[in-house]
This record gives structure tokens, C-alpha cells and sequence, in this order.
């Protein structure tokens, strides 16, 4: 048979060999096949779109590593961004968002919203602006009405508290402390729903909500709810974080997650998606540091990293950048063997074996045992005296 031919046998040796190796070092080459991602053409099209805090949260994170922040254009593009970023008509710009709108992406922006939302200034004019909406027959928002509402509530609950733990000297500082939460938490809500970035679901949760503070007078019904929310209130990005909570619990989920991280972790989900939710519910394994690394090589890289573990993932990376040198050649072949399915590097081992086993002496063997006479025992020895 043609399989069982020298040069034929030699090749499914080979090839049994590679896929044994594969097979071997499969956890090293799923590290080998990543490629690190170059933030500059992203950068540059959020800067195109005059995002300038995104880009400047964007690039930041990669700063963090030599292959970006010894780069040129990266360096460059980041100058750029800090640039425009300090210049006064740039700055003042964001403030007047902040106290015209209540809504910004720059920290000064938002200074601006949060000391109008703080008082009763951001809620009273929220709800007369809704109300000239109705009296002018046009649409009236309820999930800011009900902010409002919940806010003014709140804000009467800060007054109460304030003067009564000065009574209490301190005893009732416990509901000073939750209805700032709740005030923190319907400053982020508003920003969200004005950005189109509040989630359909806790839309409901709001308007309901706000009919049972508005009978009771108390903010109960809201606290768990505005406290996970205020928890993202406080890290850069929140919003977006927020925007892609589905129910209550994905939300606690969230404000997990920006607690561990901080501002850096928008940046990581805009980066991995659900991949990177999923390593940072075990951020206490596999380590804050691991994650972020594993986050410039994408969603893959925190999906291997979740494979294999912090340290050999550690361990891996530090083999792969010592073979640089070496140029995309390993990178090419580590990305073709690592997506050849288990199955066939099965096969190939078992076929390289197979063709090498001496089926001819193990049948000649065979045949001699067949060929041996056998012992009769219903013939007696014949015994001679």
C-alpha cells in the first residue's frame, strides 16, 4: 500500500510530530498568535469626531505600555489631544454644556451639571421645562420628570438630615449619606437619558419608582437602585457602562467592575465587550494588572488569558516578546496551527503511529505461533522398563 511507503511513512511522521508539538504547546501558541492592538487609528477617529475626552481615555490606557508610548505617532496624536484638551476656548465650551444642558464629557463639564443637580436648581428646571413642553403640546419625558421629582425629594431628605444630625451631633449622618447617593445617582441618570444612554429597562424601574417616593416621601424604594448607579457616577465613562446593563443584577455587575477598575475600565469594555466582564468577575484571580495586559491584545487576549491562567499567561507573553526578532514569521505559524481544530491533530498522531507499527513481523510472529505443534493431553507417554 501506498501508505505504508518510506517517503510516505517519513511525511506522517512529521506531520504526527507537529501536531503532537501543537497539541503540546497549544496554551503557548494561542499567546504567540495574538497581535497587540495599535490604538492611533481609533484615536484618530474619535478625534475626527471631536471626542476628545474618549480619545485622550483611549490612548491613555495604551501610554501605559512601551510599544505605544515609544511610538511617534502615538506620542504625537497625544500632544495633539492635550492640546486641545487645555485651551480655554475648548474648556469653556464644556463648561457651558455643563450649566446650560447638564450634560458634558470633560471633568469641567460636569462639575458644572453636578452643582446645578446637587441643589434644587437642576430639578426645578427640569420640571419646568417639561412643563412648558406639555402646556405647548409637545412630548414631556417621564423618566426626567420622575428624576426630578425623586431629586426634589431628595434634596428635602439632605436638608432634614443635615439639620438633624447637627441636633443628633451625628447620630442621623447615615441618611445624610443616602440621599447624597440618591442626588449622585439622578445626576448620572439625567446625563444618560439626555445622551440617548439609558437603558430601556431602568427607564420603567425609574418612573416606577418615582410614584412610590412621591406617596411615601422617603427614597426606599430607589436607594439599592441609585447606589449601584452612583457607583458608576464616579468613574470616567460610566455612562457607557451603564448603557449596556440589561436588568438590576448586570448593573450590580457593573458597578463591580468600575470599582476594581476605576477609570480605566470604559476604555476596557469599549476594548473586550463581555469578555472583559467576564475576567473582571475574577479580577481576585487573575489580577488587575493581567487583565489590562491581556486587554491590549484584545478580546482575544483576555480570552486566553481566562485559558490559561495569570501566570503562564504572564509567562507566555514574556516568551513571545523575546522573539520579536524573529519578525511576523511566528506569529503567522502560530496563528495557522493554533486554528487547526483538536480532531485532526488527533488524527495525525494516531495515523503517524499507525503507518509505524510492523504490522509484517507482528504477522509473521503471529503465523509462527499458529505454525507450532500443539500439546495432545489425551496421549500418554509410553513408559518402557
Amino acid at each position: 500500500m501506498l501508505i505504508f511507503k518510506l517517503p510516505v511513512k517519513l511525511t506522517l511522521l512529521v506531520l504526527a510530530a507537529i501536531a503532537a508539538g501543537v497539541l503540546w504547546q497549544q496554551a503557548q501558541l494561542s499567546v504567540l498568535a495574538l497581535s497587540r492592538i495599535d490604538p492611533v487609528p481609533e484615536t484618530r477617529a474619535m478625534v475626527a469626531e471631536e471626542r476628545y475626552a474618549d480619545a485622550a481615555d483611549y490612548l491613555d490606557f495604551f501610554m501605559a505600555y512601551d510599544y505605544v508610548n515609544q511610538d511617534p505617532a502615538a506620542q504625537a496624536l497625544h500632544a495633539e489631544i492635550e492640546a486641545v484638551r487645555s485651551s480655554v476656548s475648548y474648556q469653556a465650551g464644556k463648561l457651558s454644556e455643563g450649566l446650560l444642558n447638564g450634560t458634558s464629557d470633560e471633568t469641567v463639564g460636569q462639575a458644572a451639571s453636578v452643582i446645578t443637580d446637587l441643589f434644587v436648581i437642576g430639578d426645578i428646571r427640569d420640571l419646568a421645562k417639561q412643563a412648558t413642553n406639555l402646556a405647548q403640546g409637545e412630548d414631556v419625558d417621564e423618566v426626567i420628570t420622575a428624576l426630578a421629582t425623586i431629586g426634589l425629594v431628595a434634596t428635602a431628605a439632605q436638608l432634614a438630615s443635615g439639620a438633624a444630625t447637627a441636633a443628633t451631633a451625628g447620630a442621623a449622618a447615615p441618611s445624610v449619606a443616602a440621599s447624597t447617593t440618591a442626588k449622585g445617582g439622578i445626576i448620572i441618570l439625567k446625563t444618560a437619558r439626555k445622551l440617548g444612554k439609558l437603558p430601556p429597562w431602568l427607564g420603567k424601574a425609574i418612573i416606577q419608582g418615582a410614584k412610590t417616593v412621591k406617596q411615601t416621601k422617603k427614597l426606599d424604594a430607589v436607594t439599592d437602585l441609585f447606589s449601584d448607579v452612583y457607583r458608576l457616577a464616579k468613574t470616567r465613562g460610566g455612562l457607557n457602562l451603564l448603557s449596556k446593563t440589561t436588568d438590576a443584577a448586570s448593573l450590580r455587575r457593573m458597578a463591580k467592575l468600575a470599582d476594581t477598575f476605576g477609570d480605566q475600565s470604559a476604555t476596557l469594555y469599549r476594548i473586550g465587550g463581555n469578555s472583559f466582564v467576564r475576567a473582571a468577575e475574577r479580577a481576585g484571580d487573575l489580577g488587575v494588572d493581567s487583565i489590562k495586559l491581556a486587554a491590549t491584545y484584545g478580546k482575544g487576549g483576555l480570552h486566553v488569558l481566562d485559558k490559561v491562567g495569570a501566570l503562564r499567561f504572564a509567562k507566555f507573553t514574556a516568551r513571545g516578546s523575546k522573539m520579536v526578532y524573529k519578525g511576523d514569521v511566528i506569529h503567522l505559524l502560530a496563528r495557522l496551527f493554533v486554528n487547526v481544530p483538536d480532531w485532526v491533530l488527533y488524527f495525525l498522531v494516531a495515523l503517524g503511529a499507525f503507518v509505524w507499527v510492523p504490522w509484517r513481523w507482528l504477522g509473521r510472529l503471529r503465523k509462527n505461533g499458529q505454525a507450532k505443534p500443539g500439546f495432545d493431553r489425551s496421549v500418554r507417554p509410553v513408559i518402557t522398563r
